[in-house]
């Protein structure tokens, strides 16, 4: 049974789902666009590579905030080899941002071999820990967040040019901090997914929704039966997004049927 005493574990992990989703729908709509469905897995695995090498090379971790400006720096330096490659190689550019990741991947295990909690930073880069982030790890995300959704607002061409690069690095590197890279993945795909045959005026507003419910249902189960958060999220986004398609598809055939049978 769900204890209300969880609340006070899962009310900062849900403000860091919503955070995550404010610039994720927007962004990942962007990458359903371009028809570069596995940037965010790449950058993600180049950010969580960064945060790697911070934590093995010793005179690096002792450096002030290494655990954020690391990750951010290698985002970034991958952004801009994918942003170069969309330029030169756009006929195999999922291809090689394919090839970007499992190199990323590869070299963050190499790294980690033989570190003794190395499969347990692995495990928690990929999966992440969001029950137990805390309200002070919230504020930079939150700033990133006005920031990158202001930009969006006064400069929506930087969607549609380079910037997009930037921006997608700068979002990924603390959303990676936060849930980890399969939930940087789902939050960005699932809800951008689920709405992307709907053409109403309320699509942003509905891919929300779509992702607002999947956190929270995953985060109650998570808490509620002891299993692991992200991959509980990452569940319950699914069929959430799924949910979404299918009544998205009853209503709308629904009403594609009545308006054929008026006409006739």
């Amino acid at each position: 049974m769900f204890d209300l005493d969880l609340l006070s574990i899962i009310l900062p992990a849900f403000a860091a789902g919503l955070l995550v989703l404010s610039t994720h729908v927007v962004l990942g709509s962007q990458v359903l666009k371009r028809g570069i469905i596995f940037i965010d897995l790449a950058i993600a695995q180049v950010a969580a590579l960064g945060a790697i090498i911070a934590h093995t090379q010793h005179e690096i971790e002792h450096l002030p905030y290494s655990n954020v400006w690391m990750p951010a720096l290698f985002a970034l330096m991958g952004a801009g080899v994918i942003a170069w490659l969309s330029k030169r190689m756009a006929d195999e550019l999922e291809a090689m941002i394919g090839c970007f990741y499992v190199l990323s991947a590869v070299a963050a295990m190499l790294l980690l071999a033989s570190d003794p909690h190395g499969s347990e930073m692995l495990n928690q880069l990929m999966s992440g820990q969001i029950l137990w982030v805390n309200w002070s790890q919230l504020v930079l995300p939150a700033i990133v967040s006005l920031l990158v959704l202001g930009t969006i607002a006064i400069k929506p061409s930087w969607l549609e040019g380079a910037g997009f690069y930037l921006l997608f690095a700068l979002v990924i590197t603390l959303s990676v901090e936060l849930v980890g890279v399969y939930l940087v993945f789902s939050s960005l795909i699932l809800p951008a997914l689920a709405v992307n045959k709907y053409s109403g005026k309320a699509k942003w507003a509905w891919a929300y929704v779509v992702g607002v419910a999947g956190y929270g249902a995953g985060l109650i189960l998570s808490a509620s039966l002891d299993l692991p958060s992200g991959a509980a999220i990452v569940a319950t986004l699914a069929l959430s997004a799924i949910l979404f398609r299918l009544l998205h598809g009853l209503f709308f055939d629904s009403s594609s049927i009545k308006k054929v049978s008026a006409n006739s």
